[in-house]
């Protein structure tokens, strides 16, 4: 890490651990002239990091001059520190699994999946058609921090059998993805819940919690209702290093 970046995290930690704190008092812990910390400060206010309000107490007098100003992180900064947040997730569902058994993390990972889209039922019902409906989904995706685009698959009718194009579902992102990697029913619930959402059969060839560069779901388009008789679509069971041959592939079988 460049060392700007190095003294800015350093800000941060003094700051989360006895904020608020003024330039002064951040250039004597760090031993940085107060110019040189505010330098830091501006880029840190400017990104959403941190925020000011005037320090209190006679002791932060400054005289006739400006009153002194006292530095405290927003909630974008603290989300810059490291967190346990996914090790805590882990914890709770193999606690639930234990528990109660792995129906019930079936059933908590179909809800959340359910509860995704909820916002979107109403749109998702008024599409036209499968093209329509996977760019409300791209949209659910996005919106839920997966970072979604839908992309046409060259050379679909081939692979599939039938007239129609392909089109990729694209996830760029999973923010539950190592957590997933050790409860694949995140996956496994949120491609049925898609399907559903489609009406027509859909095929996830590959997935970021399992090493790939992305999640990809394949679905034919113009296939309203084609596919095997399970309408839960079916999660590929291929390696990272290989490449399903269920569905096309734009140069690997599994990227974008």
């Amino acid at each position: 890490m460049p060392a700007e970046g190095r003294t800015r995290d350093a800000v941060i930690r003094l700051l989360m651990a006895d904020g608020p704190l003024t330039a002064a008092d951040l250039a004597r812990r760090l031993g940085l002239t107060s110019a040189g910390v505010r330098r830091h400060l501006d880029q840190l206010i400017e990104d959403g990091s941190v925020t000011s309000r005037a320090a209190g107490g006679p002791s932060r007098s400054r005289g006739r001059g400006r009153p002194a100003r006292a530095f405290l992180l927003t909630e974008a900064g603290r989300a810059r520190l490291p967190h346990s947040y996914d090790t805590v997730a882990v914890e709770a569902l193999r606690f639930l699994g234990e528990q109660v058994g792995p129906e019930a993390l079936e059933r908590f990972a179909r809800q959340r999946a359910e509860t995704m889209l909820a916002p979107y039922r109403e749109a998702l019902t008024d599409a036209p058609d499968v093209t329509a409906k996977l760019e409300v989904l791209g949209r659910a995706f996005t919106d839920a921090g997966f970072a979604a685009s839908v992309q046409e698959m060259a050379g679909a009718q081939a692979a599939i059998g039938r007239a129609g194009a392909g089109r990729q579902l694209c996830l760029h992102h999973c923010p539950v993805a190592s957590v997933a990697a050790e409860f694949p029913q995140l996956c496994h619930e949120e491609l049925a819940v898609v399907t559903e959402a489609l009406g027509t059969y859909a095929q996830r060839v590959a997935t970021i919690a399992r090493g790939d560069s992305f999640c990809t779901t394949f679905i034919p388009v113009g296939a309203l209702g084609a596919g095997p008789p399970s309408t839960a679509g079916t999660l590929s069971t291929a390696t990272p290093n290989t490449p399903s041959t269920a569905a096309p592939s734009s140069s690997d079988g599994r990227t974008c």
